[in-house]
């Protein structure tokens, strides 16, 4: 065997025990966010999941900053040996549109490791507002152009984005209103100061069973567990509309694919415990747990669907 094929050989079988071995101390999952958030949640309750199916501690580490670049700009620097991982929010896939320069390359700076979990976001109005479903909506913004407004957690969110991509598909134009969260914008929204909110559906549920806020859609593909009643946006008017915001989890390029691939699959298997999936689809959350290609495709699909909904709505942070 020639000497560089011998090489070749040692370093596989070295990478292959190194796989098999790890992980042989504590991980750390930056969190690119404050503590409490939906990020936060999903990370530390992965973590949780892998101490007992890997047998190390799992150390969730929050690093908040610049719409969570601080944070990801740390791991795309981390040594990519697997023991500095960072979970990331769909916002890992609007910044590069965003932002006119960031400190790392989205996807070539990264090695995905698993699309961990999905949401839907719902879409609701006061209940004075005189339309009960999305057909009616659409009619009635057409109708009033520039006179509705909608809310949402803050600008360039991703449910800010979601109405701007609902104006784009519905051939309506409704005001954008940010606020600094979601519990503003659901109170701006309950007090008559703005007509409809986008919003993750955690804070809202409450105010949507007590009759305080009437739903007329969720964004994802599918009906939600948590509001089974409460129809699609596609199927309730607007054929085609879908926003995912989902949570997931990657590492510094370079990882070994050993590495990737072992992380993988026990975050798979973690997102099947089922106090893991009780506790997801209580909050409108559906666990996933995916390869590293498929979550690699997701990220760049998202990458180019929500860089078109920018630059038509001119949405942007500097």
């Amino acid at each position: 065997m020639k000497a560089r094929n011998l090489g070749a050989f040692f370093a596989l079988i070295a990478c292959s025990c190194f796989a098999q071995q790890y992980p042989s101390k504590p991980v750390r999952i930056v969190v690119p966010f404050p503590p409490g958030g939906a990020v936060d949640i999903v990370a530390r309750t992965l973590g949780a999941q892998l101490v007992q199916t890997l047998g190390q501690q799992f150390v969730v580490e929050n690093r908040p900053g610049a719409g969570g670049i601080v944070g990801t700009e740390f791991v795309a620097h981390a040594p990519p040996d697997g023991y500095t991982l960072l979970a990331v929010s769909s916002a890992q896939a609007t910044n590069p549109s965003l932002y006119a320069k960031l400190p790392y390359n989205t996807e070539r700076d990264f090695a995905p490791v698993s699309l961990v979990a999905g949401s839907s976001y719902m879409l609701v109005t006061h209940p004075s507002m005189p339309v009960k479903n999305v057909r009616e909506l659409i009619a009635f913004a057409k109708a009033r152009p520039g006179q509705l407004n909608f809310a949402s957690g803050g600008p360039a969110s991703l449910p800010h984005l979601a109405g701007e991509l609902f104006n784009l598909m519905a051939g309506v134009r409704m005001t954008h209103v940010p606020y600094k969260g979601s519990a503003p914008a659901a109170t701006a929204v309950l007090g008559g100061e703005v007509t409809l909110l986008f919003s993750n559906m955690l804070g809202i549920m409450p105010f949507v069973q007590a009759g305080r806020f009437r739903a007329l859609g969720v964004t994802g593909v599918k009906r939600v567990a948590a509001a089974p009643d409460v129809p699609t946006i596609a199927e309730a008017g607007l054929p085609g509309y879908e926003v995912i915001g989902w949570y997931g989890l990657i590492a510094p390029a370079g990882t070994p694919k050993e590495i990737t691939a072992r992380l993988s699959a026990q975050t798979a298997v973690a997102m099947r415990a089922p106090e893991v999936a009780k506790r997801f689809s209580s909050e409108g959350a559906e666990p996933v747990g995916s390869t590293p290609e498929a979550f690699a495709e997701t990220i760049s699909r998202d990458i180019v669907k929500w860089a078109k909904v920018i630059k038509a709505s001119g949405a942007r942070v500097d």
